[in-house]
Formats: C-alpha cells, sequence, structure tokens
C-alpha cells in the first residue's frame, strides 16, 4: 500500500510503499476514506511536537470502510462506514475509569504513536471506530474526529450554556466548527476573530459576528460590541500567545477562556488587573473523548452541521500535495481545511 510518512525530523513527508497491515486480535482495518490535514501535523513534522517512532504514518481524522476484523471483533462488518476516535486508551486505569480517557497512562494516539491515516489502510483497536451515518460524507467524518471534537470538548470543558456570548479566535477548521457548535447550543452571539478576510467570510455564513484585527484590537472590537461587557467564553483556536492574550482580554465579569490552539510560546498577564479582579478562568483543553463524536456525528445525520464552508480542498495521496498544504498551515495562510482522499 501507499502511504505518505515523516521519515526524518523537521523534512518534508515522503511517499512510500508499505506492506498492508494486518488486524490483530480485537482489532480492524480500515481502507481509508479520507484523511484530514491538522495544523497539529504540522507540529509532528516539523519538530515542535514528538511521534513514538520513524518513519511514522501522520494523520488522526480518518474515516473509511472496514476492510478486515481481527479476531474477536464480531460488532463490525467488513464494508461498514467508520470514522475513527484517534486516541487508544486501555479502557482500565483509573483515568480511563473516570472517564478521562484523554490522560489514560497508557494512551496511544493515531499518527503519533501509531501509524494514521495517511495511507491507504490503517489498522486500530475495533473500539475505536465510530459509525458514519448514511448521507454524512467520509470527508466529513473524519474532519469531525479532530477539529470539531475538541471545539466541543471545549465548549463542554468552558461549561456552555444558552444564552452565552462566546468569541472565537482563529476562525479556520477548529474556528468554523466553535461557531456551528456555539450556535447549536444556543449562544446568544458569537464573534469570529481573524486576519484572514475569506475564513471571516466563511464564519460570517455560518451565523458568527466577523471581527477584523485591522480594524483594531479585537479585545477592544468585542467589549464595543457587547456595550462593554465582554463575552462569557472565548475559544483561542490559533495557538498563538498574542491571540491568547486577546482572547483572555475580550471576556467579562466570570468569563471562561478555553486553550484550544497548541503553541510552546508562553503569554504574559496581568494576573490582578486581568484575571483576579473578574474572576476569570483559563482553561486548557486537551482531546476529547468517545461519546463526544458519538453526539457530533447525530448532529451531522440531522443536518446540524454545515461543512460546505470548512473544506476547501481534497487532496490526493500525494507527498508533495501534502507538504505544500503543511507549509501554508505552518504560515497561517489561506484555506480553512483540506482533506486528503487517497482514492483521486
Amino acid at each position: 500500500m501507499k502511504a505518505v510518512q515523516i521519515v526524518e525530523p523537521e523534512r518534508p513527508l515522503v511517499l512510500r510503499e508499505l506492506p498492508r497491515p494486518e488486524p490483530g486480535s480485537g482489532e480492524v482495518r480500515v481502507r481509508v476514506e479520507a484523511a484530514g490535514v491538522c495544523h497539529s501535523d504540522v507540529h509532528y513534522r516539523d519538530g515542535v511536537g514528538s511521534v513514538a517512532f520513524m518513519p511514522m504514518t501522520p494523520g488522526h481524522e480518518v474515516a473509511g470502510r472496514v476492510d478486515a476484523l481481527g479476531a474477536g471483533v464480531d460488532w463490525l462488518q467488513p464494508g461498514e462506514r467508520v470514522a475513527l476516535h484517534y486516541l487508544a486508551s486501555c479502557r482500565r486505569c483509573d483515568f480511563c475509569i473516570r472517564g478521562q480517557e484523554q490522560f489514560c497512562r497508557s494512551v496511544r494516539m493515531l499518527g503519533k504513536d501509531m501509524h494514521g491515516g495517511y495511507a491507504e489502510y490503517v489498522v486500530v483497536p475495533a473500539v475505536n471506530a465510530i459509525a458514519v451515518p448514511d448521507g454524512v460524507a467520509a470527508e466529513v467524518a473524519a474532519v469531525m474526529m479532530c477539529s470539531t471534537a475538541t471545539v466541543f470538548h471545549a465548549l463542554r470543558r468552558a461549561r456552555a450554556a444558552a444564552g452565552d456570548r462566546v468569541a472565537v479566535f482563529g476562525a479556520g477548521g477548529l474556528g468554523l466548527s466553535a461557531v456551528q457548535l456555539a450556535r447549536i447550543g444556543g449562544a446568544a452571539r458569537v464573534y469570529a476573530v481573524d486576519i484572514d478576510r475569506e475564513k471571516l467570510d466563511a464564519a460570517a455564513r455560518l451565523g458568527a459576528v466577523p471581527v477584523d484585527p485591522a480594524d483594531g484590537l479585537p479585545q477592544e472590537q468585542i467589549h464595543a460590541l457587547t456595550d462593554g461587557r465582554g463575552v462569557d467564553i472565548a475559544l483561542e483556536c490559533a495557538g498563538l500567545a498574542l491571540t491568547q492574550q486577546q482572547a483572555l482580554a475580550s471576556l467579562g465579569v466570570h468569563g471562561r477562556l478555553a486553550l484550544v490552539g497548541i503553541t510552546n510560546e508562553p503569554f504574559l498577564t496581568d494576573s490582578y488587573g486581568t484575571v483576579i479582579s473578574r474572576e476569570l478562568e483559563i482553561l486548557g483543553v486537551s482531546d476529547h473523548l468517545r461519546d463526544e463524536l458519538v453526539t457530533l456525528m447525530e448532529f451531522a445525520r440531522q443536518g446540524r452541521l454545515d461543512f460546505d464552508g470548512v473544506i476547501a480542498e481534497r487532496l490526493p495521496l500525494d507527498a508533495e500535495k501534502i507538504n505544500a498544504r503543511l507549509d501554508d498551515l505552518s504560515a497561517f495562510r489561506g484555506r480553512t481545511r483540506s482533506v486528503i482522499v487517497p482514492g483521486l
């Protein structure tokens, strides 16, 4: 089979020919129909984040069809449409028992600790397969496995409730999903902040109020738009120290900042003047839970999520094209979400 892999740290991905993997006991082999290109994949390629071994096939947003079953797997059928929860947990440790599987003491991540979906086939634990309803495209199901699920988890972490005012910093794949999910949850108003006009237009079509930093500091614009009250929840999806500061400053009293985007750069704040005096909360967001994926798939089945403006491009399993898209993500250029379709 063909796979696009990280073969050296801080080097471009390479297309390689590999043996087709065989599923072991409790595992399933999936023929990949779609694999999302995520900003995290940039981190793994460029050494900002580490992978367990090399060569490594990245790709943790995956959907396809069941191709082969390992011993003991009797609840799936060949040809069944599935998307893949990217965290393989033990289901037995204290964290798993408490429903905090992303902190499992032996957790492995698809595309980071085990081979992922930038390939024609992938093998995963069968319990990680999520049924994809008829009418939900493979590309949609794939991107829901990370970007949509992560911001859904972020909104839950931030205790989002009907009537909240929500600001989303970064209107890429994460941010556009966040806009929709906040509105599904009954947000009174959603503000989308981005420097890219195309992304702001996409957010506006989904019901957000666009906030362009070219028109002034985003936090000042948001306070003006909310009659000085600020927002109840800010989701920082860009992974930049500057936007983290701006998101925090956009909050009103008892506001919650959910940090979704990944960066190694710290951000500074006036602990009393900004946080203590308004009793703000800063929340870390780490991955998501399997049950959240099931809920999201039901939203998609009901047609409550619109991905027409989120998926911007479909790519073949071509190392040069994939590297170019990762370069764009690294530089925060253009596009919302790109998806690899091995069959192209």
